[in-house]
């Protein structure tokens, strides 16, 4: 990551936790973006006095979050989620995401589609015409419908490669205990229909695409260090 990407990102993400009010239940995203987010509202916590709750979307966020002295509860103790902070891969005109590049898509659209304002902070990298442009999407799928869920993959048009550890043998694990196919398509049309096709196959968990989600984006400009908004 280049110095200009990291300074995006932590304006991104700082703007975005400005955002939070006194008394609100936040969503907590997964990534380094959000990473950002969550460590200033782990500032504004003990400087400024501010009261939240955090509802975590990883193992990641919930331990970044308690370092940063943030509360944490679990989606059975809140009524409702007032806002969520997350980041994305891919952000196309249409506010539709690609998302899941730390595999924790499954539990960040859960706690995303539930937020009453969701709130996406990405640096301008991340900006396309078309989802899929630079990314693959994210499938979740449980180990033992991984090779028909491949197959039916594969009829689609798709191109699924089976997502492997860093320092690790064998493929990554998500914090549910399954694989992820990163698929590549010739092109996506259309996101919601994808989306919703890529859910109908057995054995598969969750997608990537987040469609219809998010109400602002908050972005990053690497060129000149300045923060945009797309409502």
């Amino acid at each position: 990551m280049t110095d200009q990407t990291a300074t995006a990102k932590k304006l991104a993400g700082k703007k975005a936790a400005e955002q939070v009010e006194d008394g609100t239940v936040v969503g907590l995203g997964t990534g380094s973006t959000t990473a950002y987010a969550i460590e200033e509202l782990g500032r504004r916590v003990r400087e400024e006095r501010l009261s939240i709750v955090g509802i975590p979307t990883s193992y990641q966020a919930a331990q970044l979050a308690r370092q940063s002295g943030i509360p944490l509860r679990s989606l059975d103790d809140v009524d409702r989620i007032n806002m969520a902070l997350d980041g994305a891969d891919e952000v196309d005109p249409e506010k539709n995401l690609i998302k899941g590049g730390g595999a924790a898509h499954t539990q960040e659209k859960v706690v995303d589609s539930l937020a009453d304002h969701f709130i996406v902070v990405v640096d301008d990298s991340k900006i396309v015409k078309r989802l899929g442009e630079k990314f693959a999407v994210p499938v979740e799928v449980l180990p033992m419908a991984l090779g028909p869920v491949i197959r039916r993959i594969e009829r689609m048009g798709g191109t699924p490669v089976l997502r492997m550890g860093v320092n690790k043998v064998g493929p990554v694990v998500t914090d549910q205990g399954n694989f992820v196919l990163d698929v590549r398509f010739p092109s996506i049309e259309d996101p919601q229909d994808l989306e919703m096709r890529l859910n109908n196959i057995p054995g598969c968990v969750e997608n990537g695409l987040f469609v219809g989600l998010a109400d602002v984006i908050i972005v990053g400009v690497r060129e000149n260090g300045t923060v945009r908004t797309i409502e």
